[in-house]
């Protein structure tokens, strides 16, 4: 019985071969993250999935997100047009923890607020 000694181990020169694909994929992957500005890397969050909408309480920095078939449950208002919280910690989602509405609709300081901060 004749057994060959060919070993399944990659030879010298096939792995010479793998390092420069492998450069080039590493290169590829760092132009694409340099030209996209690390979008991939910028994830933010949503407030609400995307069949509800944010609603704030009356007098108050809480916060609720509503199926978009809803009206806003007792106390809570729809924040004010343009002003409406897209993404955690975006520019609106930091203003209204420090501001609200009165119930008349008018935009306030939170009286809470100097505590909380």
């Amino acid at each position: 019985m004749l057994v060959s000694r060919r070993s399944s181990r990659p030879t010298a020169a096939s792995r010479r071969r793998v390092r420069p694909v492998v450069a080039v994929a590493l290169a590829g992957g760092a132009a694409l993250m340099a030209l996209t500005g690390c979008s991939a890397l910028d994830f933010k969050e949503d407030v609400c999935m995307g069949d509800e909408y944010p609603v704030m309480t009356v007098n108050g920095t809480g916060s609720a997100c509503v199926s978009n078939d809803d009206k806003p449950p007792s106390g809570y208002v729809r924040y004010p047009e343009g002003k409406v919280p897209k993404h955690v910690d975006d520019k609106w989602d930091v203003y209204w923890r420090t501001h609200t509405l009165d119930e008349n609709g008018k935009i306030i300081d939170d009286p809470d607020a100097d505590e909380a901060g």
